[in-house]
């Protein structure tokens, strides 16, 4: 273990990041008064200042915390025999024990909540301190303190939310304490020291898989506040877990992992958490919020140097989270299970809003500036108002208050209107234009197909098999996605899905309970084992090929469809456990500026050379709206006669318009069989994607576009756009252009499908002067003028004018290639720039660019050339 340490000291010092954090010992008189601070900054984080109190931007805030608080004490008088609160059964179910523990927190809360002007309130009440106090030590002597009883279900409520909350309350209380039950502190640190099972002593364990990111920045925050409680003997316990929280700070190098961890922030913007899951808009705001809070917390003590740590913070925000939230809204691809939540995409992003507030605070200069004026972005740009009131600090509602009456704060978003963002690392494309955002979620041997747990989101199976969500400008997406998009979506047919016609169990439906459970085989089946991790709860997919480009605001992404690892080891697995078949396809988006091309091949059933013999679909599209809501389907025929539906034909062009929500979106065909299209009424309770959702009845209207494929039949290929916000015209004209041609604007020409094989896919866009290519086998790949070596993913775009320039990007989506190469064939061209780890070579024919993609992790290398 102390070898361990050393390496991690070694590391941190590396990077700088351990001057973070003050070595040796502090002057006892300074390190107690760095203590009373931290205290102090705690109660003022969670319960606000006289100041910011006195503030009327806080009354919602405050009544909020006064109403929980007068609850749950009405709860406490109501208690029978053995209750601590009136209906709540404590001793089998730890999420019940969690809630006793939050009830007491939310009413010291209340008594430390400066309330001016209130005659009735619970700010300084030292007879519900004394409940509260009571209360602990009553929870410690019967569910608590042994822990040859306690750590039954769920980890993170033992070794997380009941230290949270526990050591929160002790600092909210610490006077109080100190005066009723002066050993509580101690007596509970110890208990919670011995309720840290995955870790090491009683202490963190960096390379438990159970500590890392999120969850690691959780624990390390309760130890501080821990230590700060501790006096003296505190000081050593809040450097330590500031060390080790300092881990989450460093950016995940995947070929020199740390611990071998794999969750956190990459360089390309992604986020993982549980090894192999995109999670930026779940654990990764719970990470964004507890570091921030730290921060605050940290300000003055002395312990850490935290405005080091804010340039790194700024970057998360930048480039990890400022590109999935779209007009207020968090996008589904990076919310894992969270997405069966009721808890809507604007309620997601309010929480980053209230972390981007706090670090304009910490921030300074430029940082400062562009922090303030992306929280007036997302305000003048959300079609669901922020309600601040639901912010965890009074402060920060302050704080936000000042941002938005601030009229020198500019509202400007972080990133450019036009953009396009190859989060690699998780296997997720953001694309961005003034009037609409496409987001793409994939999967591959590294990420997972999709994220299930304590049940929730029940019916995952495709949510990472290419689905996307089209973000249409203006919107309420409350009425386009979140968990009634999927509650009223087949879980085969969600947008842009290749799916086999099965009926799959859900977990419960298949074990009877929310897991997998058998302990007695070789791989250890247990509700938190790595087992049922690899194969129940987030399984990753077999094939490696996945990944993209990005050139300038352009960008392409691929991936091979494949089975899960649970298909791939079905001899190693119990005989009575759940496995499933995948699909078959290679595919290709092309990101343009009006357009998402789509081409797919080998499309089917036919995973390891043969037939399964089932019958597929590919589902172009999928929308939701309310079911009063005004929706016509409009296109044209194949031979040019003009079609309204639901219905199946062979169409040329169709377009999908809500005219309620002001909302459109138009599918060219350019090489697909007869398409089937529905439009249905659909009602389902929110139930049936998570256990724990109240069963309300959803009702939608459910459109889809699907392309069906039959049993044995041989494999398909498809090639298709999407059209945002295409007009019922521009659609008319195209259909008098020629072929595989279109332009939304209405002009003839610019799009061609040079390509669309299981070996290489292509297409050229004239009026961009832009080529993209993916090839996904080994051996050499031409295509306009462009000869490739083995897989890649490849951009070209030419000013267009002779003697100009032509920038090309490149980008290994196998993510184990050491070198691409790249020919462009005609007129030698000279380098004008390039990325390091280019090489520019004049060859018979034309240009050679060498680009070395060892361990770029499927970074895009680009090069302008003139010639």
């Amino acid at each position: 273990m102390e070898i361990t340490r050393r390496r991690l000291l070694t590391a941190l010092a590396a990077t700088g990041l351990l001057a973070v954090v003050p070595r040796g010992p502090a002057v006892a008189a300074r390190a107690a008064e760095g203590r009373a601070r931290l205290l102090a900054n705690t109660a003022d984080v969670f319960a606000g200042t006289a100041a910011s109190n006195a503030r009327p931007e806080t009354a919602g805030r405050l009544a909020a915390i006064d109403k929980a608080a007068r609850a749950n004490l009405k709860a406490m008088d109501d208690a029978g025999d053995g209750e601590l609160f009136a209906g709540l059964v404590l001793g089998a179910d730890e999420a019940n024990l969690n809630t006793a523990y939050r009830r007491l927190y939310e009413i010291a809360l209340a008594t430390r909540a400066p309330t001016p002007g209130a005659t009735t309130g619970l700010y300084g009440d030292t007879a519900a301190q004394r409940r509260v106090i009571d209360g602990l030590e009553w929870l410690h002597e019967r569910y608590y303190g042994d822990q040859s009883k306690g750590y039954y279900g769920n980890w993170f409520h033992w070794e997380i939310g009941l230290s949270q909350h526990i050591s929160r309350t002790l600092v909210l209380l610490a006077d109080e304490v100190r005066a009723h039950r002066p050993d509580l502190a101690r007596t509970y640190v110890a208990s919670m020291d011995a309720y840290l099972r995955n870790g090491a002593d009683g202490d963190v364990d960096l390379d438990s898989r159970f500590h890392t990111g999120a969850n690691l920045a959780d624990i390390t925050t309760n130890r501080v506040l821990q230590g700060a409680l501790l006096g003296a003997d505190g000081d050593a316990r809040i450097r330590k877990a500031l060390v080790d929280q300092l881990t989450v700070f460093v950016t995940i190098d995947p070929y020199h992992l740390s611990h071998g961890v794999t969750d956190g922030h990459y360089a390309d913007g992604s986020f993982i958490q549980h090894a192999s899951v995109a999670y930026t808009g779940s654990y990764g705001k719970g990470l964004l919020s507890r570091v921030v809070q730290t921060l605050k917390i940290l300000q003055g003590t002395g312990f850490a140097h935290g405005e080091e740590l804010v340039p790194t913070v700024f970057g998360w925000v930048r480039d990890g989270f400022a590109p999935v939230i779209f007009e207020g809204w968090m996008m589904e691809i990076v919310k894992g299970r969270a997405v069966a939540r009721t808890d809507s995409g604007y309620t997601d992003a309010a929480v980053v809003v209230e972390a981007v507030v706090d670090l304009s605070s910490l921030a300074e200069g430029a940082a400062a500036a562009a922090l303030k004026s992306y929280v007036k972005h997302l305000g003048a740009t959300s079609p669901a108002p922020l309600d601040p009131a639901r912010f965890v600090s009074p402060v920060s509602i302050v704080r936000h208050a000042d941002i938005a009456a601030d009229d020198s704060v500019v509202p400007a978003d972080l990133n450019p209107g036009e953009r396009s963002v190859a989060f690699n690392a998780m296997d997720r494309t953001v694309h961005r234009r003034p009037g609409y955002a496409f987001a793409l979620a994939r999967n591959s041997d590294r990420i997972s197909k999709y994220e299930y747990m304590n049940g929730e989101n029940l019916m995952p199976w495709f949510q990472g098999e290419g689905a996307h969500y089209l973000y249409l400008t203006g919107q309420d997406q409350t009425q386009a996605y979140g968990v009634d998009y999927y509650t009223t979506v087949s879980p085969y047919g969600l947008a842009g899905v290749t799916a086999p016609v099965e009926r799959r169990r859900t977990v419960p439906e298949a074990y009877g309970k929310p897991y997998y459970d058998n302990p007695d085989h070789p791989l250890r089946f247990t509700s938190s084992s790595e087992s049922q991790n690899t194969y129940v709860y987030f399984p990753r997919g077999t094939a490696r090929h996945s990944g993209g480009a990005v050139l300038g605001a352009y960008g392409t992404a691929a991936m091979v469809q494949s089975s899960d690892v649970a298909h791939r080891d079905r001899k190693l697995l119990p005989d009575d456990f759940l496995v499933h078949r995948g699909a078959s396809a290679t595919k290709s988006w092309f990101l343009l500026d009006d357009e998402i091309v789509v081409l797919a091949a080998g499309v089917g059933d036919f995973e390891g050379g043969g037939s399964g013999g089932r019958a597929v679909t590919t589902t172009v599209d999928a929308r939701v709206a309310a079911p009063g809501d005004r929706v016509t389907l409009t296109g044209a025929r194949a031979d040019g006669g003009a079609w309204t539906g639901p219905g199946t034909a062979d169409l040329r062009w169709l377009r999908y318009a809500n005219a309620t929500r002001g909302a459109s979106v138009g599918y060219v065909f350019l090489d697909v069989p007869p398409v089937r299209v529905s439009l249905d009424r659909v009602t389902r309770s929110r139930r049936i994607v998570r256990t724990a959702n109240a069963d309300t009845a959803v009702t939608r209207s459910v459109f889809g576009v699907t392309v069906d494929g039959a049993a044995g039949a041989r494999p398909a290929h498809l090639a298709y756009a999407l059209l945002p916000n295409a007009t019922e015209e521009g659609l008319r004209r195209y259909g008098e252009g020629k072929g595989d041609r279109w332009d939304s604007r209405g002009s003839r020409g610019p799009l061609r499908v040079l390509a669309n094989s299981t070996r290489l896919q292509a297409v050229a866009h004239s009026g961009l002067g832009l080529t993209g290519v993916n090839s996904f086998t080994a051996g050499r790949h031409e295509t306009a003028g462009l000869r490739i070596d083995g897989p890649a993913s490849v951009l070209v775009r030419g000013s267009g004018r002779r003697g100009g320039t032509t920038a090309v990007a490149v980008s290994d989506p196998t993510m184990g290639r050491d070198m691409v190469t790249v020919l462009l064939r005609g007129r030698r061209m000279r380098q004008v720039s390039a990325d390091r780890g280019v090489r520019v070579s004049a060859t018979p024919g034309g240009t050679r660019i060498e680009v070395a993609t060892r361990h770029a992790y499927g970074r895009s290398f680009t090069v302008t050339l003139r010639g």
